[in-house]
Order: structure tokens, then C-alpha cells, then sequence
């Protein structure tokens, strides 16, 4: 099993003006996150979009990224979203297909908000067996529509299968995230935090990296938080801090908000989005504020770094 860890970011899909996957500015991204140190790319997410994406596009988003990534980092997909289970069968099996690495199972898609564990574990058997055994697979604890965090025997089953690879974890709460560490210690199942303000204290506790959405404005900085902080913990402890106060913007229409932002950057054209229709600057006042001063930010931190370096 290909080891899926690291920082990982949960990738975006633009879209043209006419409401098509922007698949050059969709491209330029992927680069954007190797060249900033990504060590893994979750592609088909609900960062994606996969709600508003219709099967065809969630498959070819699936191949397009395994294809034009060609083995540089581990490529991981979902696209789980349906609720019956021989829907879910079609679809999983669908992305394994594509070339992926891993086929991400969506947590909240394993039972509904009102059965029990009895539920989770015969579908997990279910999709387990419906996805070719060689494919490894991974666990998402999505917030939409709802948010459905596994219990420790479901998470130690699945790390005791062998089959797991990563568990985004979205419990948001240090004492479950070392726990689940603890659980998982010794399998291939790795315990990859989600939640920005945590991100330094996951990484202390034995965390592996991280795979939160700020990790499409800067995954290098968590990247050198990861790889370096330990070394430089004044550096790091100021850095978690403005880590976790940018990912404040998360509440202001993401996706659209990052979208803007590599808009600015020249990633890709387009800001346009299924998931947030509205005019996320008329509902959230002085956001063009905002992004300066999470992009000036993050440069003040990129330049303490390299003087790191060149002092080293």
C-alpha cells in the first residue's frame, strides 16, 4: 500500500463562465500544489464540489488528476455521495478505475443519522468488498450533509483490515485526534487532521500532516511546520497562531473564497462555483481586505523562513 500522509490538500474545481471544469485552470492548480510541497492530492472532495458534479464529471475529475499527476505524489479520490448503497457500489468502483491511488469512503454515507454501529460496519463490509481488493482505500468524516465521526471500534476495525490508508480526521477535538492516533499506531491507516487550528498540536501528538482546506492558499507553510517546526518552536508557535486565525476566511464562502484567491494569483481565470451562488462580497464586507492580509501574511512567515535557510 502506497503510504497516503502528509500535506494534503482537499483540491478545488473551477469552472469556466459557461459552467464547465476549467480543466487548464484545474491543471495549473494541481501544479501549484506539487511545486508548494503537497506530499498527496484528495481530488473529488467536498472542497471539489463533488455534491454539485454529476457522476461523468466526478469520474473524469478522478482521471484527469491521477493522469496529470503521473505518480508524482499519491492521488486519492471520493465522489461518495449517493445514498443507496448499489448507487454508492457504482460509483466507488467507478473512481478506482480512474487510476487513483486510494477511492475515499465518505463517512456520513455509511448510515444515517439515526442508525446505529450495526449499520456502519455492514456497509463498510459492503463497500469494501465492491472496491478491488488491491485498491487501497481511505475515510473522510465529512461535515455535509451532516458530520458522522467513527467510534474507536469502527476505526480500529478499519485500521485492523489492512485496507486503510488515511483517515481524514474532522472530530476537531485534540483528545479524540490522539486517541485515534494511539488506535491506529502500527497500521497502514493514518490519522490526518482537517481542522486549521489544531494543525500544530495534530503534528506534536504524532499526527501525519495535514489535510485541511487552507491548504489552498498555503501548503508549503504547513509543510514547514511539519518538516521543521519541532526545531524552530518559537517560529512554529507564531506561525500555528497565524495558521489558525487566517483559516477564520473558511466561513466566508469557501470554495468561492479560495477560488478568488487563485484568481489573484492567475491560476486559473474564474471564481465561479456551484456550491456558493450568492455574491460572497456583498455578504461578507471588506473580504478583498481579508485576502491581503492572509497573502501578506503568509509571504511575511515565506521570507522568515528562507532567512532560516540562507542563516543555516
Amino acid at each position: 500500500m502506497r503510504s497516503v500522509e502528509g500535506i494534503v490538500p482537499v483540491l478545488i474545481t473551477p469552472f469556466t463562465p459557461e459552467d464547465k471544469i476549467d480543466w487548464e485552470g484545474y491543471g495549473a492548480l494541481l501544479e501549484w500544489c506539487i511545486d508548494l510541497g503537497s506530499q498527496a492530492l484528495f481530488a473529488v472532495c467536498q472542497s471539489s464540489e463533488m455534491q454539485f458534479l454529476t457522476l461523468e464529471e466526478r469520474i473524469e475529475l478522478a482521471r484527469f488528476t491521477s493522469r496529470h499527476v503521473g505518480g508524482r505524489v499519491p492521488v486519492v479520490a471520493s465522489g461518495h455521495i449517493s445514498d443507496d448503497l448499489e448507487d454508492q457500489k457504482i460509483e466507488l468502483r467507478a473512481v478506482a478505475e480512474t487510476g487513483v491511488d486510494g477511492v475515499v469512503l465518505v463517512t456520513n454515507r455509511l448510515a444515517s443519522k439515526h442508525d446505529g454501529d450495526d449499520v456502519v460496519r455492514a456497509r463498510l463490509e459492503a463497500l469494501m468488498s465492491a472496491v478491488p481488493d488491491e485498491m487501497p482505500l481511505g475515510l473522510y468524516e465529512c461535515p455535509a450533509p451532516y458530520r458522522r465521526l467513527l467510534t474507536d471500534d469502527e476505526i480500529e476495525f478499519c485500521a485492523q483490515s489492512g485496507r486503510f490508508a488515511i483517515l481524514k480526521d474532522v472530530s476537531c477535538d485534540l483528545d479524540t485526534l490522539k486517541r485515534r492516533i494511539a488506535l491506529t499506531n502500527g497500521t497502514p491507516l493514518s490519522i490526518n487532521n482537517a481542522n486549521a487550528a489544531l494543525a500544530w498540536p495534530a503534528m506534536q501528538a504524532g499526527g501525519k500532516g495535514f489535510c485541511g482546506v487552507m491548504n489552498n492558499f498555503h501548503p508549503d507553510l504547513y509543510r514547514w511546520l511539519q518538516d521543521h517546526g519541532a526545531a524552530k518552536l518559537e517560529l512554529a508557535t507564531e506561525l500555528s497562531h497565524f495558521l489558525a486565525l487566517a483559516a477564520m476566511c473558511e466561513s466566508m464562502g469557501y470554495p468561492k473564497f479560495a477560488k478568488l484567491f487563485h484568481q489573484r494569483i492567475g491560476t486559473f481565470a474564474h471564481a465561479g462555483s456551484r456550491a456558493v451562488t450568492y455574491d460572497i462580497h456583498e455578504k461578507y464586507w471588506a473580504l478583498e481586505a481579508l485576502l491581503d492580509h492572509i497573502v501578506d501574511g503568509a509571504d511575511s512567515f515565506r521570507n522568515q523562513i528562507s532567512l532560516l535557510k540562507d542563516a543555516a
